[in-house]
């Protein structure tokens, strides 16, 4: 049986990845409790980023960033380059959603790299629609 912290992380986890700021309201919280709780730096990691997402989408830019960079502060400390790169490829969309295309392509491309690295293929399928959408 999955413990809680589990179901927690995987909810909102998807929810980041899917945009939906509503779910991520609703999760991250238990898990970012449960994570600190546990003093489970991934997982409060994976927190962060999820309501960096949520900031960004309801365009709180500044807290965004804030909550996107302590996620990769935690991931790169862990040495964790998946979740790195997820996180950079977030802060691509946060700068994509601020207009600041040149960053943007910057961190996607980083992200790319960093996949490209790891063989994580539907990751760099993902950045590779970033970057396409790029003017």
């Amino acid at each position: 049986m999955a413990h809680e912290h589990i179901v927690y992380m995987m909810l909102v986890d998807a929810a980041a990845q899917a945009g939906d700021e509503a779910a991520i309201k609703k999760y991250a919280p238990k898990l970012e409790e449960l994570a600190t709780r546990d003093k489970h730096q991934p997982y409060l990691g994976i927190a962060q980023r999820a309501w960096g997402v949520a900031h960004r989408l309801a365009g709180e830019f500044s807290e965004a960033e804030k909550r996107v960079e302590a996620a990769l502060e935690i991931f790169e400390n862990l040495g964790m380059k998946w979740q790195t790169g997820r996180t950079i490829f977030e802060m691509g969309e946060l700068a994509l959603a601020k207009s600041e295309n040149d960053a943007a392509r910057d961190y996607f491309v980083r992200a790319q790299e960093m996949f490209e690295e790891m063989g994580a293929g539907p990751d760099l399928a993902r950045t590779a629609v970033a970057l396409d959408r790029l003017p």
